[in-house]
């Protein structure tokens, strides 16, 4: 007999994916009123600064963000916040959507074996397709509206 393994794990996106979500959606509230400070983020939503710097690195690779080096300097998002969408976020801090290793987004590094005759296969390509559109059908101008609004009161830089 086994024993209990205990309770299962929720399908969750990581630390890394909300927090990076959270950034996004600070600067997307600083639109168009020039660049913001990963310290003002940092205390603004309670996050680390050192992981935060991690974060933005993988988002500018992404062309998700800009960054302006010296006085002044602070980071801003690469393009208008109606253009990018929740999707482009997670994909850049957490890889493609993949509930299963059968349901990969593009061209998938190792299927499944079973692939072919899988009973189950559709149970993940549905929640695979789901999650994408709801990410996808989300953009930071969106998600800044609906966030509180006296976050969105300081930490900004000069431009």
């Amino acid at each position: 007999m086994l024993g209990n393994p205990g309770p299962p794990t929720a399908f969750h996106v990581s630390t890394r994916g909300e927090y990076g979500m959270r950034l996004m959606v600070d600067l997307a509230r600083h639109w168009g009123q020039g660049t913001v400070s990963l310290h003002a983020v940092a205390e603004r939503e309670d996050l680390p600064l050192a992981y935060l710097e991690q974060l933005v690195a993988s988002l500018r690779r992404a062309g998700l963000v800009n960054g302006k080096r010296g006085a002044g300097g602070g980071y801003l998002l690469a393009r208008d916040p109606a253009k990018i969408t929740a999707g482009d976020i997670v994909r850049a801090l957490e890889g493609p959507i993949e509930p299963q290793i059968c349901t990969a987004e593009g061209d998938p590094v190792l299927n499944c074996v079973r692939e072919q005759s899988c009973g189950t296969r559709t149970v993940w390509l549905r929640l695979q397709s789901s999650i994408a559109a709801a990410l996808d059908g989300m953009n930071l101008a969106e998600l800044a509206r609906s966030a509180p609004r006296e976050a969105a009161l300081s930490g900004v830089s000069g431009g």
